[in-house]
């Protein structure tokens, strides 16, 4: 009698908290590519209902309706889930330019220091690690339950600045056509993060399955290429060679990050 067949690994992701949220597009693209790479029969599919960052840690942890999450590493994100160590979007999380009103843009060539930046408003989402690296650096940032929110807040003048990852601003834009808003062209906030995907402690076949397609990605060049055809046109627009830099430190940054692999990082002096 055959062997009967593995079932295929349950990849469930959770919904995105908006239609117009691009978050979701490159780490579904990476994780699709992983999963393919990694030799296993999978299914991969969302969540019913589209959750927030907080819900959907909390849910994994308790491994109710979800799988897998990709979000900013933390040592609370590290000890209460399983993190797969490897930066998907090789540390572009944490290279942030700002998003301001398009009429501020003379306010902002005057800033020179965190100081300067700290004289105005910035905003970021209630469950967000970056939330408390700004506080952590002396700057005064305004909370928004909802990612939408933050928009609001700054067209409306509530904020003054809403930082976004390098990768995020250009087609947050494009998605919020009817807003006045603009990329700051002179600042790039910069502090150490990654972007993991975690899986809940205990899930080591799924958390295997996904780091061996990762290394193989990594390999055979596929991940570069998602890499740089997601992201390279973006970051050349941005000249980030050009801009002053603000570097933050990072508190809550794990010490065992593979800061030793250098392939994994990307540094804005490179060609994209």
């Amino acid at each position: 009698m055959a062997a009967q067949a593995a079932a295929p690994l349950r990849v469930i992701y959770p919904k995105a908290e908006s239609r117009r949220d691009i978050r979701t597009d490159y780490p579904l693209e990476l994780l699709r590519l992983a999963l393919n790479r990694s030799g296993e029969s999978f299914e991969l599919k969302p969540s019913q209902a589209s959750m927030q960052q907080a819900r959907s840690l909390r849910q994994l942890a308790k491994g109710e309706g979800l799988d897998i999450v990709w979000s900013v590493t933390t040592r609370e994100r590290e000890r209460d889930l399983l993190p797969i160590r490897i930066p998907i979007d090789r540390g572009l999380i944490g290279w942030r330019v700002l998003l301001i009103r398009k009429d501020e843009q003379v306010r902002m060539d005057s800033i020179e220091s965190l100081a300067g930046l700290a004289r105005l408003w910035g905003g970021q989402g209630h469950d967000w690690p970056d939330l408390g690296v700004l506080r952590a650096n002396g700057l005064r940032v305004l909370a928004s339950p909802t990612y939408e929110g933050l928009f609001a807040m700054l067209q409306q003048g509530r904020i003054d600045y809403f930082p976004r990852a390098v990768a995020e601003a250009g087609p947050e834009l494009e998605r919020h056509p009817q807003m006045d808003l603009a990329i700051e062209n002179h600042l790039l906030l910069h502090y150490p993060s990654a972007l993991y995907f975690f899986v809940r402690q205990g899930n080591r076949p799924l958390a295997d399955a996904v780091t061996r397609g990762l290394e193989r990605a990594i390999a055979d060049g596929s991940m570069a290429a998602l890499f740089r055809q997601t992201y390279g046109s973006l970051l050349q627009r941005l000249a980030l060679r050009h801009r002053k830099v603000l570097d933050l430190a990072n508190p809550d940054f794990p010490g065992d990050v593979p800061t030793g692999r250098p392939d994994l990082w990307f540094q804005p002096g490179e060609s994209p």
